[in-house]
């Protein structure tokens, strides 16, 4: 699987924006971190005071990027992964974001704006593992 990438410091800057400003806006109005992993995580708590705010967020991710495919579909470079290889890799990343307390977002985003030395460690263990995980499949032959 090759896919062909252009560095494009706008959009980025824009996207990175973006994410601040809804992670900031959902700080200053509930309280909240923006980790997604917790925030989908505690749908199914019961006992979740803000239970009833969480799909609202998780809802309004869903429709930005469903609203970007329609309006710039090439934004979206179609990977030719197995179901199976997929399937484990999310079934990994979720077991992943128990075991460190949380998501790239509540770390990597949220944790290290407030200087946390937890979301340090945790965000450079994402990035490492991921390293990892790119430099074995391409030793593998699986990838270029």
């Amino acid at each position: 699987m090759h896919i062909s990438s252009s560095f494009t410091p706008l959009s980025a800057l824009a996207g990175g924006a973006l994410i601040g400003l809804s992670a900031s806006i959902l700080w200053w109005t509930h309280g909240r971190v923006a980790g997604v992993s917790g925030l989908l995580g505690g749908l199914v708590d019961r006992d979740g005071a803000d239970r009833d705010e969480r799909p609202w967020f998780l809802l309004g991710l869903v429709a930005a990027g469903a609203l970007l495919l329609v309006a710039r579909p090439s934004a979206f470079p179609s990977a030719h992964a197995p179901l199976a290889v997929t399937a484990v890799a999310g079934l990994l990343v979720g077991v992943g974001t128990r075991l460190g307390s949380g998501c790239t977002s509540g770390h990597g985003v949220c944790g290290l704006s407030r200087l946390s030395p937890r979301s340090l460690a945790s965000t450079l263990t994402f990035l490492a593992t991921g390293a990892a995980t790119v430099l074995a499949v391409r030793l593998l032959g699986g990838g270029s």
